[in-house]
């Protein structure tokens, strides 16, 4: 299969409307399972997402090279058991926190790319960790402040979810297979998310949304934030690497707590907007040198040597006539 060539820009759209449908799930997920069991959402909506990405493409499983499936399958896990986690413990936190709590693993990502890949960090790597740690400590402390208590355990489980989601962004960067059928590689993904989820909801039985709006919450979140924001993300990682991939999918607090403000009525309160911009600044300093678009230039495409010109060396001068249809051609040694 012929390598895909780099296209950084697309690339960051792509991931930036990723950032945008998933910070606008947070708000409607906290709404949503107020009324329903966290499993059966999770089950129903990745669910539904795996089927619309089949049905568009049914033949998208047939004939998959080698590692496609467990690849698939261990991004599943790694990205269902995070979002299983994070969606029990949004019972427990504002949508503004668990929304920057996530977006921590910006810098969870070069972090674990440190220890897991032997991947450098700079110095400003680090500066950008010690400003996540200060935002969260800004969260908890001036939230009880404010007499919005924040859930420590809730935190912690939110936490785990931004190392899961972490270890998720790399392993899909370094893995061949993702990045060579990244549609199949979503579809697999969903499905696995959607059978776990669905194991944990069975047993109880499965409830479905009660009123009209709850099926358009449940369609925005499976159709826009499932199928439509995995197909992007994975195919925004095939242009560009996980740590930059990372940084432009931090956007997703940003559009939870704007959507959580306008539409639910959450107030904007100090610690959010403190907290807020602790993060901001830790996205900007995760920021490799020379921003995201590095990669691109790297992966230029290559001028295939048959299609350069080849200088003409001294001992060849003379050895045949100059074609008139490409001026400053000398042809080789037998040539005709």
């Amino acid at each position: 299969m012929t390598p895909v060539v780099p296209r950084p820009l697309l690339g960051a759209v792509l991931l930036l409307f990723v950032g945008a449908a998933w910070g606008s799930a947070f708000p409607l997920m906290k709404d949503l399972i107020t009324r329903m069991p966290v499993a059966d959402v999770l089950a129903e909506r990745y669910g539904v997402a795996a089927l619309v990405l089949v049905t568009l493409r049914p033949g998208c499983l047939r004939g998959l090279a080698r590692g496609t499936w467990p690849a698939g399958l261990a991004l599943g896990l790694l990205f269902g058991v995070g979002q299983t986690a994070q969606a029990m413990a949004l019972h427990d936190l504002p949508a503004p926190v668990s929304g920057f709590a996530v977006g921590s693993y910006v810098v969870i990502t070069p972090v674990l790319g440190l220890v897991l890949f032997g991947v450098a960090i700079s110095g400003r790597v680090w500066a950008a960790v010690l400003l996540a740690l200060a935002a969260m400590a800004v969260f908890v402390l001036l939230r009880e402040a404010e007499d919005d208590v924040v859930s420590l355990s809730a935190l912690a489980v939110t936490l785990l979810s931004a190392v899961l989601y972490a270890i998720h962004t790399l392993v899909f960067g370094t893995s061949a297979a993702a990045r060579r059928n990244a549609y199949a590689v979503t579809v697999i993904q969903l499905g696995t998310i959607a059978v776990m989820t669905g194991l944990l909801a069975v047993p109880d039985g499965l409830a479905l949304p009660g009123t009209p709006s709850d099926w358009a919450a449940l369609g925005h979140l499976a159709v826009v934030a499932c199928a439509l924001g995995f197909l992007a993300r994975s195919y925004g990682q095939v242009h560009v690497p996980p740590v930059p991939a990372a940084v432009i999918l931090s956007a997703q607090p940003l559009w939870a707590t704007g959507l959580a403000v306008a539409v639910h009525g959450e107030p904007l309160t100090a610690s959010v907007l403190l907290g807020g911009g602790l993060v901001a600044l830790a996205m900007l300093l995760a920021v490799p040198p020379g921003g995201p678009f590095r990669a691109g230039r790297r992966g230029r495409r290559r001028v295939p040597s048959r299609w350069r010109r080849r200088p003409v060396r001294p001992c060849e001068r003379g050895s045949a006539p100059a074609d008139a249809r490409s001026p400053g051609w000398t042809a080789r040694p037998g040539e005709k």
